[in-house]
């Protein structure tokens, strides 16, 4: 277990400056956003331009006096939230990849020295796994501590007497960004999360066939990934979920999904600590 956490370490390690990055991009682009419109339309409704059919247009105003909400800035800021989230997903879908690659292809192809050390290989691939989850978990944590933070700053600069009160479902629901990275219903989030999580694992078996078997082992990991999208998809698609007059009931849809979701996870794991613990050599 120590060498494993000291593995996750070394992993984390060497993704933090790519992580603080993100989120201080993350602050920058949605501070920025939310200081910018908020003392424009705070200027406006001073002026009281709104009144007279002023040429500026702050509609985004759900109040008929004018005043403002956390709510409303939150609406209409909606791109330029979404740069640093879509941002930090296309990265660490890169990094997926990457967090294996690097180690082939890095100086003096560093993953010879991890497969030679005295513990058990499979911890090479937990603790990357490990990682991952780190730092998905890491930067939602962030998202979910900014906005406090921002709706103080919206507080601070709107006065009492305009401004009208939200609650952090509308925040959240007013927003498609914050409502695809943070989903209201605890369902809804351990779908796209548990399919994100499966995905990064079946990606990494399909790394890992990869490198075990050469240039063969594309074809071999593009096949796996195919056959696993499949898999996932066939009980939604296939099994008429949006048919009324469908065999199966929606129960017994979601519950092959589940079982497919489960075979995919425990393949792709088994397949994965198989492949890095007896094929791939140093």
């Amino acid at each position: 277990m120590n060498r494993y956490l000291k593995l996750v370490h070394m992993e984390v390690d060497r993704f933090k400056y790519i992580l603080a990055g993100l989120m201080s991009l993350t602050l920058v682009c949605q501070f920025g956003a939310v200081i910018w419109m908020t003392m424009s339309a705070v200027s406006y409704r001073k002026s009281g331009a709104w009144r007279n059919g002023g040429s500026m247009d702050y509609s985004y105003s759900s109040s008929p006096t004018g005043n403002l909400s956390f709510t409303d800035v939150m609406s209409t800021t909606q791109s330029i939230f979404m740069i640093p989230i879509l941002l930090s997903i296309g990265v660490l879908a890169i990094y997926v990849f990457l967090i294996w690659y690097r180690d082939w292809f890095g100086r003096n192809t560093f993953i010879y020295r991890l497969l030679i050390l005295p513990t058990a290989r499979r911890h090479i691939y937990f603790a990357k796994l490990t990682a991952i989850l780190i730092f998905i978990f890491a930067l939602v944590s962030f998202q979910l501590a900014v906005l406090p933070v921002e709706k103080s700053i919206f507080n601070l600069i709107v006065p009492s007497d305009l401004r009208d009160p939200s609650y952090f479902s509308d925040i959240i629901y007013s927003n498609p960004a914050l409502g695809m990275l943070i989903p209201w219903h605890f369902d809804s989030f351990l779908v796209y999360y548990g399919i994100g999580i499966i995905a990064v694992i079946a990606i990494f078996a399909a790394i890992l066939i990869e490198r075990s078997y050469g240039r063969l082992g594309i074809l071999y990991a593009i096949l796996y990934l195919g056959i696993s999208v499949i898999l996932l998809l066939f009980p939604m698609f296939g099994l008429g979920l949006d048919d009324v007059n469908g065999y199966l009931y929606p129960n017994e849809i979601y519950t092959i999904e589940l079982v497919m979701c489960v075979v995919v996870m425990s393949v792709s794991v088994w397949l994965g600590c198989r492949l890095i613990s007896k094929k791939i050599t140093v």
